[in-house]
């Protein structure tokens, strides 16, 4: 008769350093306080001339300098978006005060997942082939655009030889990244990881592709800053952002072992696909009902727990109703109780970099009591009514939140975080 095997107890999993790199600030301390400011970072174009192009703005990252963050000649050799994605693994790793020296580092993960990678190279070497020839293209050029490589490259940064890979699920990327590292943890395969999101798709291919299947706002090519109206009846398209979100996630015996600061605790994580469209939700939100249900499921809370959602909030038509009737399907009631913010109003939507750096605003609502605005609310829609933080940062005490992500192929993520 053979034994059941005995099950070991999950580990309890925190969340002790962040690092951002968006259109609000380089860094946690420049971007925090412009978020909950109410500020926009959308403005007009500067990457190149958008003047043929029905979406003309965009969450551009300005004043960064990735020698700040690597050498020279490795800069020269990737993408921006895996220099983004070093620069926050560094923040990220300079706020939690790991000593890299004394880590097991067979027991270290990396999981930093892109929407598209390096999109910007793939432009820039097709073009070189079409005017110079093949001998022209750089042998740099599939190692700087795939989308794993920026999670290979903080992990030879840092010597970190535990699990290590990309997700790839378009805008839900980001949250995958942090909920698989999440759950490498809670299986005791690693004891810390980095994990988050990174992208750079401000280029003329992403687009012309965006605006050609029209899903980008045109509406306020004269006022950036009031492009981006997540749940107001006049939204008419996402805003692209660019940057990076990094979190340092650690076993909580790790954690306090070294004394470490946490930030709050990572304990639900829920993934599901619409199965219905490549690139509209279900309208029936049948996916990304079970998506949360499940991520609350895994962390043993009831929908009645949680005081904050961070929306995925895209300001196009479909996604916000869709996703504003999965969180009254789900929570009942209680929606109407919960503050709800789309941070995309002011940090343009960063696609596959989304979900790590809503995780890290999560994570200071949770700390801080603080919770940043949904900017651009004007014009309430009726299919739209709940409580959107309208425009003005609020504080409230944050036990428990959690975040929403959906991605083009039906792919959602939530994540779900409480205080420590």
């Amino acid at each position: 008769m053979e034994e059941t095997p005995i099950q070991q107890p999950r580990q309890r999993v925190v969340i002790t350093g962040l690092g951002t790199i968006s259109a609000l600030g380089i860094g946690m301390e420049a971007f925090w306080p412009n978020l909950l400011a109410g500020r926009s970072g959308i403005s007009k174009v500067t990457r190149f001339d958008p003047s043929e192009y029905k979406c003309q703005v965009a969450a551009e990252v300005h004043d960064f300098d990735v020698e700040d963050y690597m050498d020279r000649k490795d800069a020269r050799r990737h993408d921006r978006y895996t220099h983004y994605a070093m620069a926050a693994a560094r923040m990220a790793l300079e706020d939690s005060q790991l000593q890299i020296g004394q880590v097991d580092k067979d027991r270290f993960g990396v999981i930093i997942g892109s929407g598209i990678g390096g999109l910007q190279t793939f432009q820039h070497q097709h073009q070189r082939l079409l005017e110079m020839g093949p001998n022209k293209v750089s042998p740099f050029t599939i190692p700087a655009l795939i989308p794993n490589i920026a999670s290979g490259m903080v992990a030879i940064e840092m010597g970190a030889k535990g699990p290590n890979f990309a997700t790839v699920s378009a805008c839900s990327s980001g949250s995958h990244a942090i909920g698989e590292a999440f759950s490498e943890i809670q299986a005791g395969k690693a004891d810390i990881f980095m994990a988050g999101g990174a992208e750079a798709p401000i280029v003329s291919l992403a687009y012309g592709s965006f605006c050609a299947m029209k899903a980008m706002s045109t509406r306020c090519n004269h006022e950036p800053e009031k492009a981006s109206c997540p749940f107001d009846q006049r939204r008419d398209g996402f805003i692209m952002g660019e940057g990076s979100g990094i979190l340092v996630l650690e076993a909580l015996e790790h954690a306090e072992a070294r004394n470490a600061r946490i930030y709050c605790e990572l304990v639900g994580y829920g993934a599901s696909a619409d199965a219905y469209h490549i690139t509209a939700p279900d309208p029936e939100a049948a996916g990304l009902n079970l998506c949360i249900s499940n991520a609350l499921s895994h962390a043993g809370m009831s929908p009645h727990e949680i005081d904050y959602i961070n929306a995925h909030g895209t300001s196009t038509v479909y996604n916000d109703s869709t996703e504003t009737h999965s969180i009254k399907k789900v929570f009942g009631d209680h929606a109407y109780n919960v503050a709800i913010s789309s941070t995309k109003s002011m940090t343009g939507h960063l696609l596959g970099a989304a979900g790590g750096i809503e995780a890290a605003i999560v994570t200071k609502a949770i700390q801080t009591g603080k919770i940043p605005p949904t900017i651009n609310y004007e014009v309430p829609d009726p299919s739209c009514d709940l409580n959107y933080v309208p425009n003005h940062s609020i504080e409230r005490p944050v036990k428990a939140a959690l975040s929403n992500n959906l991605g083009f192929g039906g792919q959602n993520a939530t994540l779900v975080m409480k205080a420590f």
